[in-house]
């Protein structure tokens, strides 16, 4: 299960996520990300509270990461998959 949180406001949306970032769950943040991107709106992730992410999730991170959004995450695990996300390491 995931829990996304959005917070808009006319030039950002900020995704905030809880949960497990897993299966269906990647598609589904997946659209959030589109649809943003669609409005012309920048666009951050943060991994408020996420317990695990699956070869999809970080995939989709990575391709978030290269497309401008901007990655953040509490917790020491999570803040170690965005560091390696954010230099680029294979996945």
């Amino acid at each position: 299960m995931l829990k996304i949180t959005s917070h808009s406001d006319p030039a950002r949306t900020l995704f905030e996520l809880e949960g497990r970032l897993l299966g269906a769950w990647v598609e589904e943040l997946k659209t959030c990300w589109q649809q943003a991107a669609a409005a012309n709106q920048q666009v951050a992730v943060r991994l408020k509270e996420v317990t695990f992410v699956d070869e999809a999730g970080r995939k989709l991170l990575a391709d978030m990461h290269r497309q401008g959004v901007t990655l953040a995450a509490e917790g020491c695990m999570m803040k170690v998959i965005i560091e390696e996300i954010i230099r680029g390491e294979k996945l």
